[in-house]
């Protein structure tokens, strides 16, 4: 049986402060190279990246494979049943005696975005600013060799966050080792995914037929933000993702609202009212049955959420937020409790759009996001079922002609692809503690310990499909960085550290 350590010893990892080198070999190899690194993100950039968007995808991943060739890293793609998914890119540094061998995870592909909402540059075409737009970051050009590089300046791009910022770091990290003589005291497995933000519908495929080759001690998924104060942090889970579409029935052809309205049933009121009904106003989602199968967190767990500083007033300040839901409850409660979001809704039009009609249908796409012990299946079982109490037929399809006459309240709920539940790696495992040690090597600033990550990655899948295997998240961006929203940035010193923390795990001692 596995010993574990005891809580003092867990947590003091995250809570230590020693001097970290004033330089370092990889931090030296960085600072030499950030032409050519930031030259070569570029241009990885530059390319369009929707999983949807086949052709592209497929750019990307030759692209990248390109891009791991010229480090000796024998790349290959990994192909799902379905012919048409985007592969996975994957590579391999093989090291003759290490007795450890670690995957390091990155995807490749980015959310989908409206070009006419940047207000820095198209998705698709870099651009480097002083500062944040909003803060009065000013267009600065590319620069060319010898001159500055400032390392708070910020690159624009879909997915310069996330999360191509994850496969460059890894890729650099290999240069740097390399360049500097020194060797990984793990065999590297190199992993990088094509629809993550697409919900990875085709990852357990890709995993189960490549199972032999992707077996580790341990994945470490390079994503995500570090700490809002800017610290890093090293994560232990994340949570389970399923997102579903919900459409209201109205008339089956739009109507004058004048001659029609206070009679016709409007859809978009009824799909608001529907919404609202989901939660109260603290945000607490009214759904039955939601939060009874949470798994609480574990005694090293809740004591490292409480180490964790407090940052909801800076927050709240920089957010323009007065009031935030929960309660009373800290952002850092709240990220261990399942939610509810409206990502979008739609009826009818709005702006130059706007017309004075009872529109036939509204939509919303909603994600529910999972902790441990939730099932995503089950949970939007949950929702289909509290939409049905409410007096609505519940279907998976649109609605015939005679059904629309027959039932008063209709409402179609799609689950989307790609549902998957949370994940979560104890945190005081030998693995778990030297990855710790090994990032707060890189600073001398507080390293955190974080049980769960807000966001959701598909780890669970990734248990599933290779059991065993243990999950640990090195998240290396800037917190403001606006991923899966427009004008996405990346902060050019996150991504120099990211590269000297994924060097410290590559050379990390048991």
């Amino acid at each position: 049986m596995m010993r574990r350590v005891s809580l003092a010893a867990a947590l003091s990892l995250a809570l230590a402060r020693p001097a970290a080198a004033q330089t370092t070999p990889v931090r030296e190899w960085t600072r030499a190279h950030e032409h050519a690194i930031l030259r070569e993100y570029v241009d990885l950039l530059a390319i369009p990246n929707v999983a949807s968007d086949r052709a592209n995808i497929r750019r990307n991943a030759a692209h990248i494979m390109a891009m791991m060739e010229r480090r000796g890293l024998r790349p290959r793609l990994m192909e799902a049943a379905d012919s048409t998914a985007p592969p996975s890119v994957y590579g391999e540094w093989t090291v003759p005696g290490a007795t450890r061998t670690l995957v390091l995870y990155a995807h490749y592909d980015g959310q989908p975005t409206d070009s006419s909402k940047w207000t820095v540059t198209h998705p698709w075409r870099p651009a480097l600013l002083t500062a944040r737009a909003d803060r009065g970051g000013r267009p600065v050009p590319m620069p060319t060799a010898g001159s500055p590089i400032d390392p708070e300046w910020r690159l624009y791009a879909r997915s310069s966050s996330d999360d191509k910022a994850g496969v460059m770091a890894i890729l650099s990290a290999v240069d740097a080792l390399r360049a500097s003589g020194a060797t990984p005291t793990s065999n590297l497995k190199i992993f990088f995914e094509g629809e993550e933000e697409a919900g990875s519908p085709h990852l357990t495929s890709i995993l189960s037929r490549h199972a032999g080759v992707l077996g580790a001690d341990a994945w470490i998924i390079v994503d995500g933000p570090v700490h809002q104060n800017g610290n890093k942090q090293v994560v232990f889970g994340v949570r389970g993702d399923v997102n579903v579409e919900v459409t209201v029935y109205g008339p089956v052809r739009p109507l004058h609202s004048g001659h029609y309205g206070n009679w016709a049933p409007n859809p978009a009121m009824r799909l608001a009212q529907l919404l609202a009904a989901m939660k109260n106003d603290d945000g607490r989602v009214l759904i039955p049955g939601w939060y009874d199968d949470v798994e609480p967190l574990g005694p090293v767990e809740t004591q490292a959420m409480r180490a964790l500083p407090a940052y909801d007033r800076q927050l709240r300040a920089e957010l323009g937020i007065a009031a935030p839901e929960g309660a009373g409850r800290t952002l850092t409660e709240l990220i261990a409790q399942p939610s509810l979001n409206v990502n979008g809704f739609e009826s009818g039009g709005i702006a130059a759009g706007a017309r004075n009609v009872i529109p036939t249908e509204a939509t919303a796409v909603l994600d529910l996001r999972l902790v441990r012990g939730n099932d995503h299946r089950r949970q939007a079982q949950r929702l289909a079922d509290f939409i049905r109490a409410q007096g609505y037929l519940v279907l998976d399809r649109a609605p015939t002609a005679d059904e629309r006459r027959s039932h008063a309240r209709i409402a179609r709920v799609i689950v989307k692809p790609g549902g998957y539940n949370a994940e979560r790696t104890p945190m005081d495992l030998p693995i778990s503690r030297a990855v710790l040690r090994a990032v707060q090597s890189t600073t001398g600033d507080p390293v955190y310990a974080v049980p769960t990550l807000g966001g959701s990655l598909p780890l669970s899948l990734l248990s599933e499909a290779l059991p065993g295997t243990r999950t640990i998240t090195l998240p290396i961006v800037n917190h403001d960085n606006n991923q899966h929203a427009e004008d996405e940035n990346l902060r050019l010193q996150n991504l120099w550290d990211g590269i000297e923390s994924i060097a410290a795990v590559m050379t990390m001692r048991r």
